[in-house]
């Protein structure tokens, strides 16, 4: 949002930035896109280079509102990713040459797993579990079930 809001003069930032939350904070990717049309209809002749950098990259923009929204503050950030990095560049500088590739991938996959623990104190309620598999399954990520999957899934396998 500081990129957008660094293009428009300081006397409008906080109006823009009204429309900016409400296209972030939406309940429905289509209520996020409508929120999106409004501001550049709004803004689009007044601060044609802060609406451009703000429709560039629009459908990542939106791409959080289609997660549960308990689990959209999560995602819709880079926060976690950068203090990854961040965390990262301390240790190397205490550490400033590794003696081998493996010495630095343990240090990389140190800070993932740290990550990763995080996220692990998410919690998941049935309903977005399934918001996640439509998801998954909208997206391509997941390939459908095959037919003994399904039987495992369900409990029917019969045992030999």
């Amino acid at each position: 949002m500081g990129n957008i809001l660094a293009k428009v003069p300081e006397e409008a930032t906080a109006e823009f930035a009204a429309y900016l939350r409400a296209v972030r904070d939406a309940a429905t990717p289509e209520l996020g896109r409508a929120a999106a049309t409004e501001l550049v209809m709004r803004f689009g002749d007044q601060y044609p280079a802060a609406v451009a950098c703000f429709t560039e990259d629009l459908d990542a923009l939106l791409a959080h509102l289609q997660l549960p929204a308990r689990h959209r503050i999560h995602c819709r950030t880079t926060n976690l990713i950068e203090r990854s990095f961040e965390e990262e560049r301390r240790r190397t500088k205490v550490i400033p040459r590794f003696t081998d590739e493996r010495s630095a991938m343990k240090l990389v996959f140190a800070v993932l797993i740290r990550c990763s623990e995080r996220w692990s104190r998410v919690s998941i309620t049935d309903i977005e579990r399934h918001q996640l598999r439509l998801l998954r399954a909208e997206l391509g990520i997941d390939p459908p079930p095959t037919p003994e999957e399904k039987e495992v899934r369900n409990g029917k396998r019969k045992i030999a």
